[in-house]
């Protein structure tokens, strides 16, 4: 596969100065660096072509060499015995891709379009269940306004007397015959004379882009929407790339959402476990009740139908699941622990057992397991 143009990948013009290329690259690794993106392979990978694009047109000598010869300055071993622009050598395999696919007729491509952008927007649950609608902004590569993103200062662009409108030029290299983006117009094919003082004949301008999103209701952490056209701008004649919002969810004070079933937990007091009680719950769409019956033991879940939520993918809400934890009552009165004291000597004897059924199964089970290590 054909090696992106390095002037492009930091999205600035062939004569470009020092500290543009240096305020270009600072950017393009503030958007892509793995620790703002982490475990996305696509940022990592445009990291890396980041750095190897800065590390080649900061320096002056591989500068000169690139801009003469391109990538196979020092893909090919052109670089003054360097195999490669600090990253270890060629790759074999691209280098036969290109030899082998311009032989049958294949080979560089011209222009491609803009780059695609992700965008992380967090949301609370509530904004995901019901859906939203959001105001972003991010910096991004817009069509140049006073050229239309030709890069002309008048508008006019002639064919390419290099590539006579191809966009590629091929050379010999031995016996084999070879092409790739044309030096002179970059791969598109048309050339102006005059380049635009805007965009000094980029095409393409930074700007602070405004968007509103629309997010829809169900959403889960990691989902994505796509907005076609709205990534960067392309080089001139091509398509503007697309964004990307990804969705990521704040955890939840009360619910843990398990694909469309919500869960929650619910205190009680033992005397409600004990005697039973009706229980006031919430749920996101207001308030419910669950009916704890008497005995009622702690862990156990009720399931409120179809008070759960409804994703972006399903036709039904799911449930609601209520875990009641039966909470040890603290900051007691005198009258209280009275109170307490004179329950808790109600539990004598061996018909005491009757009333902790958990209790007594774990009693018989440590006296069999006594039995067994002293038999």
């Amino acid at each position: 596969m054909s090696k992106r143009d390095y002037y492009e990948i930091l999205g600035v013009a062939r004569s470009a100065s020092e500290d543009e290329l240096k305020k270009a690259y600072r950017r393009c690794a503030m958007k892509y660096h793995p620790d703002r993106n982490p475990g996305d392979k696509g940022a990592e990978a445009a990291f890396k072509e980041c750095k190897e694009a800065y590390e080649v047109l900061s320096d002056g000598g591989k500068r000169r060499l690139y801009d003469q010869h391109g990538h196979a300055a020092f893909e090919h071993g052109m670089g003054g015995g360097n195999a490669g622009p600090g990253f270890g050598g060629p790759d074999m395999g691209d280098i036969f891709g290109d030899i082998f696919g311009n032989i049958f007729g294949g080979g560089a491509r011209g222009p491609r379009r803009g780059a695609d952008i992700g965008y992380v927007m967090e949301l609370d649950l509530e904004e995901a269940v019901g859906g939203v609608e959001r105001r972003i902004e991010l910096p991004t590569l817009v069509e140049c306004g006073p050229c239309q993103g030709t890069g002309s200062e008048d508008g006019r662009l002639e064919t390419c007397d290099t590539c006579h409108g191809h966009g590629q030029v091929r050379f010999q290299r031995g016996i084999f015959s070879m092409q790739q983006p044309c030096p002179a117009c970059h791969g598109r094919g048309k050339t102006f004379r005059s380049p635009c003082p805007s965009c000094r004949g980029n095409g393409r301008v930074e700007e602070e882009k405004v968007l509103q999103v629309k997010v829809p209701a169900g959403v889960d952490n990691g989902d994505r929407i796509r907005l076609s056209g709205e990534g960067e701008a392309g080089p001139p004649g091509t398509q503007p790339g697309d964004l990307y919002v990804e969705v990521r969810v704040r955890e939840h004070p009360i619910f843990q959402r398990d694909g469309d079933d919500l869960h929650c937990e619910v205190p009680i007091r033992i005397s409600q476990a004990a005697l039973g009680d009706t229980v006031r719950v919430p749920t996101l769409g207001g308030e419910a009740e669950i009916r704890v019956p008497a005995e009622t033991q702690t862990g156990k879940v009720f399931r409120l139908r179809e008070k759960g939520v409804k994703s972006v993918r399903s036709r039904a809400p799911g449930d609601l699941y209520c875990k009641v934890v039966v909470e040890t009552p603290v900051n007691l009165t005198t009258e209280q622990r009275e109170l307490l004291d004179q329950f808790e000597a109600t539990f004598v004897g061996e018909g005491a057992r009757r009333h902790s059924p958990k209790s007594s199964t774990f009693v018989d089970g440590v006296k069999g397991f006594w039995e067994r290590m002293t038999s």
